[in-house]
């Protein structure tokens, strides 16, 4: 039995087909080795061709033209020697991405420009399915573009071009499957692709535009870069990136080409000003192209590998049909290769190719020499004008005859064809044939393996084995008969394959002969003067078609010479095989001795087992005990716990309802300094209006609501008091904004509404005090109700309604055209904002890189969400005002409305436009934080105040508005995010200044080393640190009174007509800076908000 072979155990019926088993496993043996060596083949070639060295891509590893050399290479050997070819033999490019996937594309920016141009090779010249192969790796070659285009290479904007040409290429051509990736069509191809119809036309020009642009756009890049110097292109670093825009020559010539053949067709259907676009594309179009064009026939290493087409002077004129008659299609010529390429050290020496036509030689002279032999023929050119006229006629003659011959010769060669194509198909008949029996072969040899495995489970006695082996020795005679038969076919296909290659012998000799009598009218030519000279172009012309015609039949003999060898081979194989089946009994021996030695070495294998088992059930039963002991640990350890977890629970209860005492304590700090304020002389001269009143009495109805659900939560579940919390937080403010504002209303009020406003007020701090008493203990826990708060500020709200003005009779007529205009502009304002915020992170990102672009984007992106947030809240409010002016207005106009409610209208005007200011502070502030000439504190600020300001336009658009009207809730939760949104935009910039500091930006050290200081030094050090801070606490005090005084002259502006001001009955609100400033034992969290800031209650979100 030869080493290295298994058998399987199996059934078996018969063993008359032995000869075919053996033979069946040395035909897979050999595909395995093949299909072994041809990946091998495509691994070398994919490294070498796709590596981080900046050299061009190598003609051999990547080749395009299937020649004669590596076709006698690919069917001999079964192998390839290159990509393109690989894929022509496995009908796709499965075996090239699988290894080209393994690359390390994203460590080498050379790698992934060679690897591109290695795609876009094959996607032009591999086999027809390579298309559906590399668009299942779209998404990978996007992501190479990706990384490499936002990395300051030198190739990674290459890359990231080179990798969007590619797509491109790819959509296009999946989408029109007619037009292969080579772009080699007719023009009535191209017809049929784009039809009849012509919206598909103007798409598909459309389309090849872009196709166009791609490639103009990375041909222009690689140029830009490269001097066009000798010097440099003839760098192989200057190589490596010129040397894939020979492709980009190739697609372009075919793209211009379709480009003119679409235009023309959509000027014949559509009117000349609807396409003015399309013509100026192409125009722009055709200057880069004939530039490129230019500058590439100029470069020197293009001169040797393609010949450039001349684009004419100008571009074609589509507004006249016959100017499609003057439209020459520009060709991309690629000569052959005179000199072999420079071999590597570990390539094997290149066979040379078959060539069937000599090479013509054709004697050059110098000018005097050609008039000597002219004036020899002809005589001197005074004179005899008559014998050159009969010599050129003679010439004349002469060259139809040789036409004649010329064609004769083609007729003779094109029968030559026939009968040799009819030779081919017999032959393919015969190969059908001979693969029909390699079929049954191999279902024989299947059944034989079946048979074989059965063999081994039955164990049948050597007699039964003896006869089998008789009825194989009768199957392997019976094959032997075939095996002879087929040699004997092959016998005459050896005889045949001779027929023809005597006929292409004499084909050869034919066209050797042709080309021989070709050289003699060439050598004749060179002696005419100018005169002939359109007769001998003519004449070159047809010779050319005859060698392209006479190139084509031999290519064809080759590769039915390659096939007849192919048989050949796979009949060796048979007869390999069939010499296997003799020795197939001896084998079948030996495997059985072999398993009656397994058997016995698996009895011993088993009795050791069995020893390994009793010391493991052992060592089982101790390590079983040990659980045991460490089981009863863990339960003692566990009842540890369970108290442990009691107590930390009671605890927890306990620091909750800690927590709930000390927001108690703040929540009745601030409504007692409401109330003090009351009394505060200074208080005195703060006014508000019973609108804003209204609002802030609503909204404490409201809270006192979210205090009850709360409370109720609470007692149901007294470990999570957040609820109850944010809602006294919320409640807290909202009822000291309530007592102040209806004190500063009672200001302006008349006297009987103003006492009972101000006791109203007094009542309202007392009844929740009194409720918050209630909260603070335990035993009064359970029935504390906040009922008597809400009757008190009812009446509050009551006294507000009857207070307000019924109307002004001051521009009636331009109040309701005046918000009209206030919102759009205001909307106007968030537009601009967004679009100036855009150019700033586009311009951050050219300027700016590391923490600083992520900082600027994370603050910018932040900006942004803002400014949508505003805006839709702007939307919001605009639904929401059409529908309480279409709900309340009756039969009246919507300016009479305005104008009747003109305090709600001018509100609405005001706080549309301290929204649209606000917007256009930040976006300076922004500005300013990108450039570093701003403070991150100015960004903060204005997101305060565009928080402010949509809050003023919310409880103004709230006042009119139903409350259970769904566009009043789309409204609030704008609102909600609007100061998310202003919140995350504080948070970004806080979070990128303590980026910026940790990185080293902007950041202020101090020394904190005293180790050198006596206790004298250190008590004056620490006495001059105490002057400091109280200096910095006087100025702080100092900047708050005057940022009270502006936002009281910001209202006093803001808040009545200029008219009203000027008269001194102005009634906007107001508050005294000295009094509302928050008090600085109190922590930041707690803090009651200025009535600047209307409404914002900054400690919502603290137990979120």
């Amino acid at each position: 039995m030869k080493p290295g072979r298994r058998h399987l155990p199996g059934r078996m019926n018969s063993i008359k087909q032995v000869p075919t088993r053996v033979r069946s496993r040395r035909v897979e043996a050999n595909l395995g080795a093949e299909r072994e060596h041809f990946e091998k083949q495509q691994l070398s070639s994919i490294s070498k061709a796709i590596n981080s060295t900046e050299t061009p891509v190598k003609e051999k590893h990547a080749r395009r033209r299937i020649a004669i050399h590596a076709l006698r290479v690919w069917f001999v050997n079964n192998a390839t020697s290159g990509i393109i070819l690989g894929t022509h033999r496995e009908k796709g490019a499965h075996t090239f991405w699988s290894y080209a996937l393994g690359l390390p594309l994203a460590s080498s920016s050379v790698l992934s420009w060679k690897f591109c141009h290695v795609v876009h090779k094959v996607l032009r010249d591999g086999h027809a399915n390579v298309l559906q192969d590399c668009m299942r790796h779209h998404s990978s070659i996007v992501e190479v573009g990706k990384l490499w285009g936002n990395l300051h290479d030198r190739y990674g904007q290459l890359v990231g071009l080179y990798t969007k040409l590619l797509c491109t290429k790819m959509e296009f051509h999946t989408k029109h499957r007619q037009i292969p990736p080579n772009l080699e069509v007719t023009d009535e191809v191209l017809e049929r692709t784009a039809g009849t119809d012509i919206n598909n036309v103007f798409q598909l020009t459309v389309e090849v535009f872009d196709y166009m642009d791609a490639e103009l756009k990375l041909a222009d890049t690689v140029i830009r870069q490269l001097n066009s110097s000798i010097a440099i292109t003839s760098l192989t670093s200057g190589q490596c990136r010129l040397a894939p825009l020979i492709q980009v020559i190739q697609d372009s010539s075919h793209l211009y080409h379709f480009t003119v053949k679409l235009l023309f067709k959509l000027h014949a259907c559509l009117p000349a000003d609807t396409l003015q676009g399309h013509r100026e594309r192409f125009h722009e179009q055709f200057r880069s192209l004939k530039t490129f064009f230019n500058k590439a026939r100029d470069m020197l290493y293009f001169k040797r590998l393609i010949q450039i087409p001349k684009l004419p002077d100008a571009p074609p004129n589509f507004l006249h049909a016959a100017a499609l008659a003057k439209h020459v299609k520009p060709v991309v010529v690629i000569p052959d290769e005179d000199e072999p390429e420079q071999q590597d050290d570990d390539d094997d020496d290149p066979e040379p190719l078959i060539e069937i036509s000599d090479a013509s030689t054709s004697s050059v002279q110098t000018q005097p020499q050609q008039m000597d032999i002219f004036d020899q023929t002809f005589g001197p050119p005074n004179g005899g004008f008559d014998d050159r006229d009969l010599q050129i006629e003679s010439l004349k003659r002469d060259l139809e005859l040789l036409r004649a011959e010329l064609e004769r010769i083609k007729a003779e060669a094109q029968r030559y064809v026939t009968q040799l194509k009819s030779q081919i198909n017999s032959l393919e008949a015969e190969l059908e044939e001979q693969r029909a029996q390699k079929q049954r072969a191999l279902v024989e040899n299947e059944q034989l393996r079946m048979e074989l495995e059965a063999l081994h489970r039955r164990n049948v006695d050597h007699e039964s084995v003896q006869m089998s082996y008789i009825e194989a020795e009768k199957r392997s005679q019976a094959t032997e008969q075939r095996y002879n038969k087929l040699k004997e076919k092959h016998t005459e296909l050896v005889a045949s394959h001779a027929e023809l290659l005597r006929k292409s012998a004499d084909t050869v000799r034919m066209l050797s002969a042709t080309q021989q009598t070709q050289d003699e009218v060439e050598r004749t030519k060179q002696q005419l003067s100018f005169e002939i000279d359109r007769v001998k172009q003519e004449s070159d012309m047809k010779l050319e078609e005859q060698k392209f015609e006479m190139e084509k039949l031999r290519r064809e003999l080759e590769e039915k010479m390659a096939e007849v060898t192919r048989i050949k081979a796979n009949l060796q194989s048979s007869e390999k095989v069939s010499e296997q089946a003799s020795s197939s009994m001896t084998a079948l021996q030996a495997e059985k001795e072999r398993l009656m030695r397994s058997v016995s070495e698996k009895e011993a294998e088993l009795s050791s087992l069995r020893q390994a088992t009793q010391v493991q059930q052992s060592s089982l039963q101790q390590e079983r005990e040990k659980n045991t002991r460490e089981l009863g640990e863990l339960q003692g350890k566990l009842k540890d716990k369970a108290s442990q977890e009691e107590q930390l629970k009671q605890k927890l209860l306990d620091e909750q309802f800690a927590l709930l005492q000390g927001t108690i304590t703040e929540a009745e700090d601030i409504i007692q300094d409401a109330v003090a304020k009351l009394d505060d002389p200074l208080h005195v001269r703060c006014t508000s209006s019973p609108d804003y009143l209204i609002s802030r009495a609503e909204a404490t109805l409201s809270s006192i609501d979210k205090v009850k659900k709360g409370h109720a939560d609470y007692l149901r579940n007294m470990g999570e008091a957040g609820g109850l919390l944010r809602a006294l937080t919320q409640f807290s403010h909202l009822a000291a904004d309530t007592i102040i504002n209806g004190s500063a209303t009672a200001h302006m009020a008349p006297t009987d509404h103003a006492d009972r406003l101000t006791e109203n007020c007094r009542g309202c701090a007392t009844q929740s005090l009194q409720y918050l008493k209630d909260l603070k203990t335990k035993t009064t826990l359970q029935r504390a109700d906040p009922a008597s708060i809400r009757i008190v500020v009812q009446k509050i709200l009551h006294l507000g309604q009857e207070l307000r003005p019924k109307g002004m009779d001051v521009r009636q007529e331009e109040l309701g055209d005046l918000v009209d205009k206030e919102m759009a502009a205001t909307s106007a304002a968030i537009e601009e904002a967004v679009r100036r915020i855009d150019e700033m992170m586009n311009q951050a990102r050219k300027d700016t890189t590391g923490i600083k672009l992520e900082v600027n984007e994370r603050i910018l992106n932040s900006c942004t969400d803002l400014m949508k947030a505003i805006r839709m809240l702007i939307i919001a409010s605009t639904d929401l005002q059409k529908e309480i002016v279409e709900g309340g207005r009756g039969a009246a106009t919507i300016k009479e409305f305005y104008a009747k409610n003109s305090r709600w209208t001018e509100g609405l005007i005001s706080a549309a436009k301290a929204v649209g200011w606000g917007a256009t502070e930040m976006v300076e502030s922004a500005d300013k934080v990108v450039l570093h000439t701003g403070k991150y504190e100015e960004l903060i600020v204005c997101s305060h105040e565009i928080a402010a300001s949509t809050a003023q336009l919310v409880a103004a658009s709230k006042v009119k508005a139903d409350r259970h009207s769904k566009k009043l809730s789309v409204l609030q939760h704008a609102s909600r995010n609007v100061n998310e949104m202003a919140a995350n935009v504080v948070g970004s910039t806080r979070t990128g200044q303590e980026n910026l500091e940790e990185k080293g930006e902007y950041r202020l050290t101090y020394t904190m080393d005293f180790s050198g200081l006596s206790l004298i030094k250190l008590r004056r050090e620490e006495m001059e640190s105490q002057v400091k801070v109280l200096e910095l606490e006087n100025h702080l005090e100092n900047e708050r009174l005057r940022l009270g005084e502006l936002r009281k002259k910001h209202y006093e502006l803001a808040g009545v007509p200029l008219e009203q001001i000027s008269e001194g009955n102005g009634d906007a609100p107001s508050a005294d800076p000295a009094t509302m400033s928050p008090k600085s034992r109190k922590p930041a969290l707690m803090k009651k908000p200025a009535l600047a800031q209307k409404p914002s209650i900054a400690a919502k979100t603290i137990f979120k």
